[in-house]
């Protein structure tokens, strides 16, 4: 038996988003082909047809920017069947408003529809990550944390594995970990493969993790990946609408709209408990709130 681990992150660029998020979603291996079919039909039933086909993704971004609840604000919520029908017209025609701007802009009852469609489709790939035991892994670090230029593999990085290897080891001896990566640029890839092979096996952490973690990550194409658009999803939300800090202590999400998939995908979180501190059962969780990327020995000013 083996689990995957699909990683992607949100906020990375430090623009707009109050947060990184490195975030990654657990599945059992025999249960991903029957996943994905239920996400590619909820889009059907929502949509009228795939959204993710082609190049296109399901991205948080753009099923959930502000926008789109502003759009799904301007009229009262639309009944799923009428909602799915005027989803596909607003679809549509966009597609042929590219192809020929002669086709028309949509309706504001089109534009309504697709986006109360959006937000609810999102609620349903959370459902489903729940039916199917789905485990979000995700580190969160705030815009203002101090950071170090060190070539070494991140803290958000070491704190996820850590959590994924306390997973697998609860799940049994023989359960092993892959872990999938949307790729990046070239050099971007090996050098997180670099600071990944150095961390699994130049130290201790990461040497006891490599006997549940498969060190060698793989990379692939995230608009050809469904579960790297979900780990997506969670990485945006877990950005922009969970309320968790340091301690579990409540903090308001940066926005209000997206408090109730927050609660979602907090719901897949793992918990677990180890030694720690001289603690028997210290509790931990597959969510780490990180205020200091630097490692301790610049943190307290040591060469």
């Amino acid at each position: 038996m083996s689990y995957l681990l699909f990683m992607d992150e949100s906020g990375h660029d430090r623009v707009v988003s109050p947060r990184e998020v490195l975030a990654g979603i657990a599945i059992e291996d025999r249960d991903l082909w029957n996943f994905v079919g239920e996400i590619h039909a909820a889009e059907a039933a929502y949509f009228g047809r795939r959204i993710s086909s082609g190049r296109l993704e399901l991205k948080g971004e753009k099923l959930l920017k502000s926008k789109v609840f502003r759009h799904a604000g301007q009229l009262e919520a639309i009944d799923p069947v009428e909602r799915c029908r005027l989803a596909k017209a607003c679809l549509d025609r966009g597609d042929q408003f590219r192809g020929d701007p002669a086709g028309g802009h949509p309706t504001r009852p089109e534009l309504t529809a697709l986006a109360q469609a959006k937000v609810a489709f999102v609620e349903e790939v959370f459902r489903l990550c729940a039916r199917y035991h789905v485990r979000a892994f995700a580190s969160i670090v705030p815009q203002a944390a101090p950071r170090t230029a060190g070539n070494f593999l991140r803290k958000d990085y070491a704190y996820l594995f850590e959590r994924y290897f306390y997973f697998l080891e609860d799940r049994g001896p023989e359960v092993q970990g892959l872990v999938i990566f949307d790729e990046r640029e070239k050099t971007l890839s090996h050098l997180l493969l670099d600071q990944l092979t150095r961390y699994f096996k130049g130290t201790a952490p990461g040497r006891m993790r490599a006997s549940r973690v498969i060190p060698e990550p793989f990379f692939v194409h995230s608009e050809l990946t469904t579960a790297i658009q979900v780990a997506d999803l969670v990485a945006y939300v877990t950005a922009w609408g969970v309320t968790l800090g340091p301690r579990e202590e409540r903090l308001a999400p940066p926005r209000a709209e997206l408090e109730e998939l927050g609660r979602q995908v907090c719901d897949l979180r793992y918990r677990t408990t180890r030694p720690r501190g001289g603690q028997a059962d210290f509790v931990v969780w597959s969510f780490a709130w990180i205020d200091d990327l630097r490692p301790r020995e610049e943190r307290e000013g040591r060469p």
